[in-house]
C-alpha cells in the first residue's frame, strides 16, 4: 500500500495508511505537553495528506477539473462512478488516523487547560470530520478513536453537525490569554503557533458549516450565520495551509507524490471540458496555468480516441488548503448576499476572485471584475450572486479542494448541469454534464460509499447507500 508523505518543517514524517484502523492512543499515559510536541504535527501531516491526495483526486474528477486520460486506467473507477466498498478504503482510514492524533491532543489540552492547543485541536477535528461527513454522511464522532471503544457508534450527518458546531464555539469561548502550559510553535505546521490565525481559522469553519445548512436548515443557517457575522468575529484573511513541500521524493505535494511521482507518469489527468472551457471562454489567466497545451476532453470520455489532449498541470510545492483565503473570502461574500442584502458583498467576492488570479501569476482580475467584465458581481438578485460566488469558488478550488466545490454544487446547484451533451454545439462553457462513461444510469454521484474494511469490523455501520443518494444536506 503506498504511503502518503508529508514534509513538516526541517524533519520529514511518514504518515502510513495503516490496515489495523483501531490503534488509539490514551493521553492519559502520555507526560503533560507530550500530545502538544509530538502528536500534532503528526495529526496535520495526516490530514494533510489524506485530504490532499485520496480525495483531492475523487474531488477533482467530481467537479470537473480533469476526466481520465484516454490511454490509461488509473481512475476509471472515479471517472465513471463506480467506486465500491473495496475502493479508497486507505483514504477513510488515514483520516481517522489522523483524527486519532487530533483528539489526543485535544484530550491532553482539555485535561491541562491548555485553551492553545485546545482551539488548534478542535479546529482540526471539525476540519476532518466535516470533510468525512459530507463524503459519507454518518461517521462515528462522539465514539471515534476512544481507546475503549473499538466499535464506535455513528453519527448520523445532523447529530455530526451539530457536534462540529458545538465543539467549535465551546473551544472559541475559552479565554486563549488564560492558557496554561507549553505554547504552539513549531509544532504547529499551519499558523506557527500565531492564535489570532486560529481564532479565525475557527469562524470562518464555523461559517462553512452553518452555509453548508442553507437548504437542508435555513432557520439555523441563517440564525447560526447572522449570530457570528453579528458578534463582529474575524474570518481568514490568509491561508490556513501547510506549504513546506519541495521537489523532490517523499516531500512533495501529495496529490503530485501520489499522482505523478509515486505513479512515475504524468499522463493519468486530461483537461475536463468542463473547467477548460469556462476558463477559455472568459479569457481567465489561470487557463494556461491549471493546464497545458492542447484540447480537452468530455467528461468521463476515456473511450475517446483523439490525441493532443491537454494535461492537467500539477506542482510539487502545491501548498494543500484546509482553508484558503479565497474560500474565506467567498464564504463570507455568499453569507452577505444571502442575509445582508448582498451590503458588502462585492467587495468581499473580488478581494476572493483577485487572489485566486494573483496567485498563479494573474494580473487581468481588475479588468474582469470590472463593469462589463467577465466575472462582474451581479448587481442585485441574491440567486445570481450566490451563483458568481459558488462558480468563483469552483475554480479557486484547483487541483487539491475540488472536494468542496463537489460539495457545493450538490448544495447550490451550481455550475448549472447541462441540458445537453459537450459534444453538442449548443453545449454552454462551464456546465456539469454527467460522464460519458457513467455506471450511474446518467446519475451524478452524490457520496463516497462507506469502505469495507470498515462495515465489515463494525457492526455499527449502517446499510450501504448508492454512490447516487444524496447526504443529508442535499435538499436539492
Amino acid at each position: 500500500m503506498k504511503k502518503i508523505v508529508t514534509l513538516i518543517t526541517a524533519l520529514f514524517l511518514l504518515v502510513s495508511c495503516d490496515e489495523t484502523f483501531d490503534i488509539n492512543r490514551d493521553p492519559d499515559a502520555l507526560p503533560p505537553g507530550q500530545a502538544n510536541s509530538t502528536i500534532l504535527p503528526a495529526g496535520i501531516a495526516g490530514l494533510a495528506g489524506a485530504q490532499g491526495s485520496y480525495y483531492a483526486i475523487i474531488g477533482g474528477f467530481w467537479s470537473q477539473f480533469w476526466t481520465q486520460n484516454n490511454t490509461s486506467n488509473q481512475y476509471k473507477d472515479v471517472d465513471s462512478y463506480s467506486i465500491g466498498t473495496n475502493d479508497y478504503q486507505a483514504g477513510y482510514t488515514a483520516m481517522y488516523d489522523a483524527l486519532n492524533d487530533i483528539r489526543v491532543v485535544k484530550a491532553q489540552a482539555l485535561a491541562e487547560g491548555n485553551w492553545n492547543y485546545y482551539l488548534i485541536a478542535t479546529t482540526l477535528e471539525v476540519q476532518g470530520s466535516q470533510v468525512l461527513t459530507d463524503l459519507y454522511d454518518a461517521i462515528p464522532y462522539t465514539e471515534a478513536n476512544n481507546v475503549n471503544i473499538l466499535q464506535p457508534k455513528f453519527n448520523t450527518q445532523k447529530e455530526v453537525y451539530d457536534l462540529m458546531i458545538a465543539d467549535l464555539k465551546l473551544a472559541l469561548s475559552k479565554d486563549l490569554s488564560a492558557s496554561k502550559g507549553d505554547a504552539p510553535a513549531a509544532d504547529d505546521f499551519i499558523f506557527a503557533g500565531n492564535m489570532t490565525s486560529w481564532t479565525k481559522y475557527a469562524n470562518t469553519l464555523l461559517l462553512k458549516l452553518h452555509l453548508r445548512l442553507t437548504e437542508v436548515d435555513p432557520s439555523l443557517a441563517q440564525s447560526g450565520i447572522t449570530t457570528l457575522i453579528n458578534s463582529g468575529a474575524a474570518f481568514l484573511d490568509v491561508d490556513a495551509a501547510m506549504t513546506q513541500f519541495e521537489d523532490a521524493a517523499d516531500r512533495s505535494n501529495p496529490l503530485y507524490e501520489s499522482d505523478r511521482r509515486q505513479l512515475n507518469t504524468t499522463l493519468n489527468l486530461r483537461a475536463s471540458k468542463t473547467l477548460y472551457s469556462y476558463l477559455q471562454d472568459n479569457a481567465d489567466p489561470r487557463l494556461g496555468k491549471y493546464y497545458g497545451a492542447g484540447n480537452p476532453n468530455n467528461q468521463g470520455d476515456f473511450e475517446n480516441t483523439a490525441t493532443g489532449l491537454s494535461l492537467v498541470t500539477l506542482s510539487p510545492t502545491t501548498p494543500v488548503f484546509f482553508i484558503s483565503k479565497e474560500e474565506s473570502y467567498f464564504l463570507q461574500a455568499e453569507a452577505l448576499s444571502r442575509y445582508y442584502g448582498g451590503t458588502g458583498a462585492k467587495a468581499k467576492y473580488d478581494a476572493g476572485v483577485t487572489a485566486s488570479i494573483t496567485r498563479w501569476g494573474g494580473t487581468t482580475a481588475a479588468a474582469l471584475l470590472a463593469a462589463g467584465g467577465a466575472y462582474e458581481f451581479p448587481a442585485t438578485g441574491t440567486a445570481a450572486q450566490v451563483e458568481a460566488v459558488i462558480t468563483q469558488k469552483w475554480i479557486a478550488s484547483f487541483p487539491g479542494n475540488g472536494y468542496e466545490s463537489f460539495f457545493e454544487q450538490s448544495r447550490t446547484g451550481y455550475p448549472k448541469v447541462s441540458t445537453v451533451a459537450q459534444s453538442s454545439e449548443s453545449y454552454i462553457p462551464g456546465q456539469f454534464s454527467v460522464s460519458v462513461e457513467n455506471v450511474t444510469g446518467g446519475k451524478f454521484p452524490k457520496r463516497v460509499v462507506l469502505p469495507n474494511n470498515v462495515k465489515s469490523r463494525n457492526p455499527n455501520a449502517p446499510a450501504l447507500k448508492a454512490i447516487t443518494e444524496p447526504v443529508w444536506w442535499d435538499a436539492n
